[in-house]
């Protein structure tokens, strides 16, 4: 059974009121953001069948950038052609967009008040806890052999020991994947069995593929506008505000890791935290945990987190505009730079997509990225450990090894004491992310509140 590439499966205004119910619902990281739409498109609309929604997620998962997104965008397209994949995709990021602009301004007007600083400060173990989280669930999954226990640990060292730039990391992950897959192949063995799930037949069945017929002159039309939308605002900037304007810079340096976010928003952070902390200076690291816990707490994907690093980047620098006027376009440019990138690659690479199923050498290289994200994660979690527990860090080198150390003297009390409520939250009872950061962010309030 094939699907006309022109014609809707599903009425278009129906598929955009059940886009919208599902943004809505788009908290808990990619995880949770599946899971939604695992049970609306797939459980209870039926409209599409499981095994064709997990071929869809394995595709997103070979892209950088938010898979949950681009699952949303692939799945619309699917069921409405193009424009459904533009609103499937827009719709799924646009709640926490609105959400987290306003929460920045909130930040910068109130982030010295005595409440607002203690909320933080509440917040902040949260996110340790959770990011630590990630780290074991990312681990689980992917740590099916010695070899790929080596290679998280190999990527850990390589940014927390040396310092290397996360791109070649990633890189040599890849290329380490696909030349054990030639050498050990029994190495990458894993049981990959998806069960029926029983009910109604769907409206895209499991065997059918959308057969929008790939092809050179399709793929390079697609290229050509995909390009023109994702570059023309930020040449906009350049020509309006200089190429040394922080506008143009935010552009260029967000485009860039649009392009390597490859296991996720965690993956990517470490990298983005010491270039806008230590390059760029668009704020302290303390900001970027607080920014993280905002976008935790927002709808959409947690790479939403650059637009609040962009917002305050260019408050602090906006030029010839006001400073409110400044961090506006620059949240809005980064946000664009960001996310358009995923509309290009699942409407470029989804034609293609049996081909790339079954591409072993791929799939090799795949799972040697999600191997070291272990690594990229972890070195995330000590980077948010040390600004969050600790006043101050130092800088300690020996021989060709560099990295930073907590003083000692500088411990919080307090942060110890949220953290491993946070953990226990996490881990032992196992409560949602939401009630966690909610409590978390009390006990802050209440460490100013109560007397004494």
């Amino acid at each position: 059974m094939t699907i006309e590439a022109t014609r809707d499966v599903i009425p278009f205004r129906q598929a955009v009121r059940a886009w919208f119910l599902i943004s809505l619902q788009t908290f808990g990281g990619p995880a949770g953001q599946i899971a939604v739409m695992q049970r609306t498109l797939v459980e209870e609309k039926r409209w599409i069948g499981q095994q064709r929604f997990n071929h869809a997620l394995n595709y997103c998962m070979l892209l950088p950038g938010p898979e949950a997104q681009q699952l949303a965008i692939y799945v619309g397209w699917l069921l409405n052609g193009t424009r459904g994949g533009l609103v499937a995709g827009s719709l799924f990021v646009l709640p926490g967009v609105l959400a987290l602009l306003i929460l920045s301004a909130v930040y910068v007007l109130w982030q010295d008040t005595t409440v607002v600083t203690a909320l933080f400060a509440g917040i902040a173990p949260a996110v340790l806890a959770i990011v630590a989280q990630a780290v074991i669930r990312v681990a689980k999954r992917s740590l099916i052999h010695p070899f790929f226990l080596a290679l998280a640990v190999a990527a850990f060292a390589a940014l927390a020991l040396f310092g290397v730039p996360f791109p070649i990391v990633v890189a040599a992950a890849a290329l380490a994947g696909w030349l054990v897959h030639r050498l050990a192949p029994h190495v990458f063995k894993a049981g990959n069995g998806h069960g029926g799930d029983g009910g109604p037949a769907p409206l895209i069945p499991d065997d059918a593929l959308h057969h929008a017929q790939p092809s050179w002159r399709s793929a390079g039309k697609i290229l050509a506008i995909g390009l023109v939308v994702w570059w023309v605002p930020v040449a906009a900037v350049a020509l309006l505000f200089g190429t040394g304007s922080v506008f143009t810079t935010q552009g260029l340096f967000f485009s860039g890791t649009a392009l390597v976010t490859f296991g996720g928003a965690y993956a990517v952070l470490a990298f983005v935290a010491q270039r806008a902390v230590e390059v760029y200076g668009w704020l302290t690291p303390g900001e970027m945990v607080r920014g993280l816990a905002l976008a935790e707490t927002t709808p959409g994907p947690l790479i939403m987190v650059v637009q609040f690093v962009a917002f305050l980047g260019a408050y602090r620098d906006p030029g010839a505009l006001t400073p409110w006027a400044g961090a506006l376009l620059g949240a809005l440019l980064t946000t664009w730079v960001t996310f358009v990138p995923c509309f290009l690659l699942i409407f470029l690479g989804a034609p293609y997509v049996e081909k790339l199923r079954h591409n072993t050498a791929i799939s090799a290289a795949l799972t040697g990225i999600t191997a070291s994200v272990v690594g990229v994660i972890a070195n995330l979690a000590l980077y948010f450990a040390e600004h969050t527990l600790f006043g101050q860090t130092f800088t300690w080198a020996w021989g060709p090894f560099t990295m930073q150390v907590p003083a000692l003297g500088t411990v919080s009390p307090i942060a110890l004491v949220i953290t491993a409520a946070a953990l226990v939250m996490t881990f032992v009872l196992k409560w949602p992310m939401l009630r966690i950061l909610g409590i978390c962010a009390l006990l802050g309030v209440g460490t100013v509140l109560l007397p004494g």
